[in-house]
């Protein structure tokens, strides 16, 4: 009975202390703004704009390439088998 006393007030003393209530501290507040915003006169160097000339090129009319999905396969080699995957193939 004696154990169960003593293990209620070791836990029960960190709870009472956490809830007694300090008085507010009357020390001052120091609120810091962005001060890296404002800067005045703030000089901009610039490298000047050098313009290229666009070569216009004659729009040429492609041959289409046909081409065929051959879809994914195993395929069987002499010890296992392998998997194939899918390709276009030319016709």
């Amino acid at each position: 009975m004696m154990k169960r006393i003593l293990v209620a007030t070791l836990l029960a003393l960190p709870v009472s202390i956490a809830s007694i209530q300090a008085p507010a501290s009357a020390s001052n507040v120091v609120v810091r703004t962005n001060n890296n915003r404002a800067v005045v006169n703030k000089i901009v160097v610039r490298r000047p704009v050098v313009r290229r000339y666009v070569v216009r090129k004659p729009v040429v009319t492609r041959r289409v390439i046909r081409q065929r999905w051959v879809p994914g396969r195993w395929e069987r080699t002499r010890y296992n088998q392998r998997w194939i995957r899918g390709r276009y193939v030319r016709y």
